[in-house]
């Protein structure tokens, strides 16, 4: 058993990081004492305040432990965390994917290899970009994890084909700015070519999904392949931010509301059953009322059902956090508004489902999964049916669904 623990915060592709850590720590036994790795977050305050409860909580409970802080926050608030007394080491973001950094020991066989994580589900998500070119006012990305890097297209396909091998059926692709994928390749490859080149090499891979992408940045091959391969699954999450194009602009945004709201119509009129999901950022610097109206009137224009919304928090270092500020009671109050009508949407949608059949991958508890739109099933036995959940782990199971908890879907196995 290592004595390794890696503790993640934030996006997918840090959890996936944080899993290529653990890996190559998996095998390491020492003497020395147990190791934390706090892989930290930064894009808003509240998550680095959460890693911060978290370190003194993880001291408490066992005093004799290292701890280390890396991630996006390690760079952002190095000198905070170091300030910690709770805290042994702080490692740059860049240092983390190098298992000495943390004091491991590094024979190449323990190196940190393309980030994949979900070896203990059902799904697999993997790393295929990292870093951004853009300067978005109020992201703290650039400072953290510098500017954009893609992993190379054969390394990503081998990645995808283990995790096929080893008994995944869904494989989630993700990056800091996904669709800026291969500009620094030779060729410069899109991310169409990519998933082009996955589903032609893996062809035991059975679903396929794109994690969060810039909507101006879907161009004409990538557009073809969500609405047309059946492989490529019917949802899609945009990094919209906000529906006000003052706002855009002062976030230096590079699409106006118009071009996001034509998207959706165009992805719906491809391919209607397609869901979306966006980012949003509520209580910017200089949001007014009818600013905030468009953002809330947006969730209707781009029919949005999966909201990851952000009481907007200024950074260090960004150019937002110069900007007048609208206060953390605003910018909650704002952010719960959109919460709740996103809420509201999805009940309506998830209702909407009742009756239907969906293809649901099942996880490794057997007792739910996510249907390709990305819905949640919960799996239960109906009056002529019971089900032994070991017989489901890992399987695409027709799925008549039944009922709705206003979150999550109810279904049966057919």
């Amino acid at each position: 058993m290592s004595h390794v623990e890696v503790v993640n915060f934030g996006c997918r592709l840090n959890i996936a990081e944080g899993e290529a850590i653990r890996e190559a720590a998996s095998g390491v036994t020492s003497d020395a004492p147990e190791l934390i790795i706090i892989n930290s977050c930064a894009v808003t305050a509240e998550a680095e305040r959460q890693a911060r409860q978290s370190i003194r909580r993880l001291k408490r409970a066992r005093p004799d432990a290292r701890i280390i802080v890396t991630g996006c926050a390690a760079e952002t608030s190095a000198s905070r965390f170091s300030q910690m007394a709770e805290v042994d080491a702080v490692v740059p973001n860049a240092d983390k994917r190098n298992p000495m950094s943390f004091g491991l020991p590094f024979d190449g066989t323990n190196a940190i290899r393309p980030a994949v994580s979900g070896a203990d589900h059902a799904r697999a998500f993997v790393e295929v970009q990292n870093g951004c070119d853009h300067d978005c006012t109020f992201c703290v990305t650039t400072l953290a994890r510098g500017a954009s890097r893609s992993v190379p297209a054969g390394a990503v396909v081998d990645a995808v084909a283990q995790a096929v091998a080893r008994g995944q059926q869904e494989v989630i692709l993700t990056g800091v700015d996904l669709t800026s994928y291969g500009a620094d390749l030779p060729g410069a490859p899109s991310l169409g070519h990519l998933v082009e080149r996955i589903l032609r090499l893996v062809p035991g891979l059975a679903r396929l999904r794109l994690s969060s992408m810039d909507s101006i940045e879907i161009d004409d091959r990538l557009f073809a392949l969500i609405t047309g391969d059946t492989r490529v699954m019917p949802h899609v999450h945009l990094s919209l931010q906000s529906g006000d194009d003052m706002i855009l602009k002062r976030m230096k945004r590079r699409h106006l509301r118009a071009d996001a709201i034509r998207l959706v119509e165009r992805l719906k009129a491809a391919r209607p059953d397609i869901a979306i999901g966006a980012d949003i950022i509520a209580g910017f610097p200089t949001e007014d009322d009818a600013m905030f109206a468009n953002s809330l009137d947006l969730l209707d224009a781009c029919d949005v059902v999966f909201g990851h919304i952000f009481p907007y928090s200024p950074r260090p270092g960004t150019a937002a956090a110069r900007m007048p500020q609208l206060g953390r009671d605003v910018a909650r109050a704002r952010a719960e508004q959109l919460r709740a009508h996103v809420a509201a949407r999805k009940a309506h949608w998830l209702s909407s489902l009742i009756g239907s059949e969906q293809q649901v991958l099942v996880e490794l508890d057997g007792k739910s999964g996510h249907a390709e739109n990305h819905a949640r099933v919960e799996i239960i036995s109906g009056r002529d049916f019971r089900y032994e959940p070991d017989a489901l782990k890992g399987r695409i199971m027709t799925v008549t669904i039944t009922a709705s908890t206003g979150d999550t879907l109810l279904g049966e196995v057919r």
